[in-house]
């Protein structure tokens, strides 16, 4: 879910099975990711997936993931097999007003960060992983989550 107003890109390693099964990022009732985008940007986050999506369009925030395939059993990031990268590079290329692309988890950053780290101009950011499975408390992603504000347009 990315447009040419995307400025902040948040990229996932590769969606879990609760949100494959439903065709929505985020969609695992314990994933912190709305609500960490809430209180990073101010803004609640509606109910409905729609809502929520053009509740990012406004913010210029896009979503995508690093794998576009892979091999898994279950939804962890270290149940990863056979992972094939999703083009990074040329899907920056098409964003004109990208800013930063933020990894939402260790494995998304390994993987999708040598891809973008001769981009002039990127700020590339890494997130802890918004997933139940990372068991860091929510103040303390939120901690390092906020370093998104200063790319909103709030604080723009």
């Amino acid at each position: 879910m990315v447009d040419e107003h995307t400025r902040v890109l948040i990229l996932g390693s590769l969606p879990g099975d609760v949100s494959l099964a439903r065709a929505q990022y985020y969609a695992h009732p314990r994933n912190q990711f709305w609500r960490l985008l809430a209180a990073v940007s101010g803004q609640d986050m509606p109910q409905s997936y729609e809502a929520r999506l053009g509740a990012l369009r406004a913010l210029g925030v896009g979503l995508w993931d690093v794998v576009g395939s892979a091999e898994r059993n279950g939804s962890l990031d270290g149940a990863i097999r056979l992972a094939r990268a999703n083009p990074l590079a040329e899907l920056v290329d098409t964003l004109p007003r990208l800013d930063v692309v933020a990894f939402n988890g260790g494995r998304a950053g390994k993987m999708g960060a040598p891809a973008l780290a001769d981009r002039p101009g990127l700020d590339l950011l890494a997130l802890p992983s918004s997933s139940p499975a990372y068991t860091l408390a929510f103040e303390r992603k939120l901690d390092r989550w906020r370093a998104l504000q200063p790319y909103l347009p709030q604080n723009r």
